[in-house]
This record gives C-alpha cells, structure tokens and sequence, in this order.
C-alpha cells in the first residue's frame, strides 16, 4: 500500500491480517458469493469469480468453503443484494485513504467507516477526493522463490505487464486492469500460483509517515478492515522500517 516501501507494507498488513483468518474468510466468501451470482459460475468464464477464488487460495480457504459459497451464489441460495460502494478521505499525516465496501445496508456501513475515520483522526470525503492520485492497477505478487528478477522480468513484460517490482522480498507485477486475467494466467502457468492477484489501487506518490501518526494510522486501517463490509483498503503512506518493527512489537 505504500510506493517505495510498498513491499514492506503489503507484509506488515498481510501479517496484521493473518491473525484474523476468520474475518478474513468472511469476507472472501461475500466476495465469492457475490461474483457468482453476478456471472457465471464457471471461472474460466467469469474474470471476477476467477479473481476471488485466487484470492481464497491465498488465504488458505478450504476448497469445501470455496465451492458452498460459489454455489450458493449461483444456485440462488442467497437471496441478499449486496452494492458496491468506495469510500475515499484522509488518515492522519494527510495520507490518502481508499475503501471498498460490499453491503446490503449502505447506511450502516457509511455510519460504521466515517466513525472511524473520526475517532482515528481522519476525514471522510467525497466520491473522487483521492482516488485521483492512485492508478487503478492489476496486481500479482510473488515471492523471491518463484523466480529470478530477471526472469520475472521478461515473463511478466512478456504477458502484457505494465511495471515489475522486485525486491528481497519478492516481485510485484502490475499491468493494466483490462489484462489483468491475461498476465496473471501466463504467469501462473510458468511461476505457479501468486501469493496474491487482485486489482488494486496503486498510489502515484506516497507520504511520509512519522512514528506518531503512523500508530494512529495503523489503527485506522485496522478499524476499516476490521469492518465485515469493507472488502479492501488502500492507502498512499510509506512507513519506515524501525518505526514498522517498533509498532509491530
């Protein structure tokens, strides 16, 4: 979520993560439910669907769960009719905040992110207030295993990829969202699996975050992800690596 130090950041949150498996798989299956009902409920025919059983594999989602809520979306056993909402402001620090929600009760879960945009000293804004200053992006990540950096490098600008990142802690690969399907294949089917395929908000600067704010900010993500109705957060900081491993303690 962060420019420079993306790579460090995507870590820090994945582990934060981790450790709420539950509401994790929560949210991936609203997710899995949702895009079957809204296409076919053949992946290979459904880019959407495709996206978010990569990412309950990622998750280490258990195929059983995959396929009750796949077919609970498709079978026309959940009857719920959820609405796509992004909800966009400011952290502490002036750091941009984007949100994406999946809801069945758009007041609820307006009242739920603006509270807590509140209490961690942020500002709600509008539609359009900062997503001007990210690029929507395809994403694919790897780990240093998987390959070297310049044989990710040509398999990925083979495939279509706009940008690769590599760094001692892996490769980040982005491409434009409309190829997104196309690079992530070819690169599944030389490289195997991703750690992680989605597509993302990548933030064309990013802020610097002192050790102050950074704690209140983390604190504000982990509220918004928190929330079983927020699907993704992105953010434009860049936190250093000691005040990372200070905070993380």
């Amino acid at each position: 979520m962060a420019g420079h130090s993306k790579f460090k950041n995507i870590m820090h949150r994945k582990g934060r993560q981790d450790a709420k498996r539950a509401k994790v798989f929560t949210k991936l299956i609203r997710e899995l439910t949702v895009a079957a009902k809204t296409g076919q409920p053949d992946p290979d025919m459904n880019p959407r669907l495709r996206t978010a059983i990569a990412a309950a594999k990622a998750a280490n989602m258990p195929g059983d769960t995959m396929k009750r809520a796949i077919k609970k979306g498709s079978g026309g056993g959940d009857d719920t009719n959820y609405e796509e909402i992004r909800y966009e402001g400011y952290g502490p620090g002036g750091v941009a905040v984007i949100v994406e929600a999946l809801t069945d009760n758009r007041n609820r879960t307006a009242s739920e992110v603006r509270a807590a945009f509140t209490k961690y000293n942020g500002n709600l804004g509008e539609t359009g207030s900062v997503s001007f200053m990210f690029d929507r992006v395809g994403l694919i990540v790897y780990g240093t295993a998987a390959a070297s950096t310049d044989d990710m490098f040509e398999a990925a600008l083979d495939a279509g990829a706009g940008d690769v990142e590599s760094t001692g802690e892996g490769h980040e690969v982005t491409c434009d969202p409309d190829d997104f399907s196309t690079v992530r294949d070819a690169l599944e089917k030389q490289f195997g699996d991703a750690e992680d395929a989605r597509l993302d908000w990548k933030p064309q600067n990013v802020v610097a975050v002192d050790e102050k704010d950074a704690e209140t900010l983390l604190k504000l993500l982990d509220a918004l992800e928190e929330n079983d109705d927020v699907q993704r957060v992105a953010a434009n900081f860049d936190i250093a690596d000691d005040v990372l491993e200070r905070l993380s303690a």
